[in-house]
């Protein structure tokens, strides 16, 4: 991409954080969502996970706080994982704009801290729907003079039922505002949402092109439930590199990461049952390559952005096609190359796979499993695509 940042007049402060945090030249969506939203009108944006879409509206929505220091923007996210990364993207760009501030509000994290952050009269204010919905409850969260609106990943915070709290928190925010809504899908829900939310809103719409790096090679194998644990080992032993395991729940998280630690891999588990503190301290140890191996739900699929993740590895095949996306969305991140294979145990499994991929769907096939090691590869061939966060 032949563009740079400088091209979109952002203010020199701004231009030197970019450069401090290494973001040399903007990303498709970027490039088309960046120009648009410093003119102020509002966006219906969608692009897939991993494209940048955290820069492409914290960008804009920084430079024009930059030029008008009363301004306020509110940032909304689904998880607190994804709240953290976006307030850690936001507060590395207005470092040295001592007029600037950042407040995050999730849950899991002392209530008092964010009261006394939110008395510093905070330019920043990023949080999931049900803290700050408790702030303006409690009287310590002003909207009034919100200047801009962020609604990141609105299919997912719809999916997580948290559209009542979105409700309720935005009549509290003046109708005169630039709204950014940005969502992995576009269906009707969010286009009726859009129609509520956003005024004549600019619709960008970024797919993965074919001229795009194809830097994900996708596999699967088709494993008896019972075999997946010595399967899971002799794969970990193959690769090199960062890996993510993918499973369904909280107990077999830590299930499969007390056996890898028997087995003398350094390993950690996240989901959401731990305390939001135990989640910081395990996605900052993973970060800083403490651990080889993370076993996470479908908690860490969205917003964990970690881009020394070598391999995906979904032990529990996911339950819907959007979910894969997310999940193996997390390699093959900044230009490198990610590897991501899913254990398949059931025709249903098989069919859903064959459905993401565009394959034709086999007709099931009754036949018991045999317990063998020589488990039927039966998508060995790798669907390079580009698919980003």
């Amino acid at each position: 991409m032949s563009n740079t940042f400088q091209t979109y007049n952002l203010p020199s402060a701004l231009l030197g954080a970019l450069a401090k945090m290494q973001y040399d030249h903007p990303t498709a969506i970027q490039d088309q969502v960046i120009p648009v939203a410093l003119t102020g009108q509002d966006i219906l944006g969608s692009s897939k996970t991993g494209s940048g879409k955290t820069a492409a509206f914290s960008i804009p929505v920084v430079a024009q706080l930059m030029d008008r220091p009363e301004a306020r923007v509110l940032v909304l996210a689904p998880t607190r994982e994804l709240a953290e990364q976006v307030a850690g993207v936001m507060s590395s760009m207005i470092r040295g704009c001592s007029h600037l501030r950042t407040v995050l509000l999730i849950g899991g994290e002392p209530i008092g801290k964010q009261l006394m952050r939110l008395r510093t009269n905070p330019n920043i204010i990023v949080g999931t729907p049900g803290r700050v919905e408790d702030h303006l409850c409690r009287g310590s969260l002003h909207l009034q003079r919100t200047t801009f609106l962020v609604l990141d990943e609105i299919d997912r915070m719809l999916d997580m039922g948290f559209s009542i709290q979105i409700d309720k928190i935005i009549k509290r925010l003046p109708i005169e505002r630039q709204t950014l809504m940005f969502s992995a899908t576009l269906d009707r829900n969010i286009e009726r949402l859009a129609g509520s939310y956003l005024r004549q809103p600019a619709r960008i719409n970024v797919e993965v092109s074919d001229d795009e790096p194809k830097n994900i090679e996708e596999e699967s194998l088709y494993v008896p439930e019972a075999a997946k644990f010595q399967v899971l080992l002799e794969q970990l032993n193959q690769r090199e590199g960062s890996i993510i395991v993918f499973v369904r729940t909280q107990i077999k998280a830590d299930s499969i990461s007390y056996q890898l630690q028997q087995a003398n891999f350094k390993v950690c588990a996240i989901h959401g049952g731990l305390k939001q503190h135990q989640r910081k301290r395990v996605i900052k140890d993973f970060r800083n390559k403490h651990y080889t191996i993370i076993v996470a739900t479908d908690v860490a699929a969205r917003g964990l952005d970690i881009d020394h993740i070598k391999h995906v590895i979904n032990y529990d095949f996911p339950q819907a096609a959007e979910d894969y996306t997310h999940r193996i969305g997390r390699t093959g991140r900044a230009g490198a190359t990610g590897f991501a294979l899913s254990m398949i145990s059931s025709p249903q499994e098989r069919r859903l796979w064959r459905i993401i991929h565009n394959d034709p769907v086999e007709k099931e096939v009754k036949r018991p499993f045999r317990q063998s090691t020589n488990f039927n590869r039966f998508r060995s061939r790798s669907f390079g695509r580009s698919v980003s966060g």
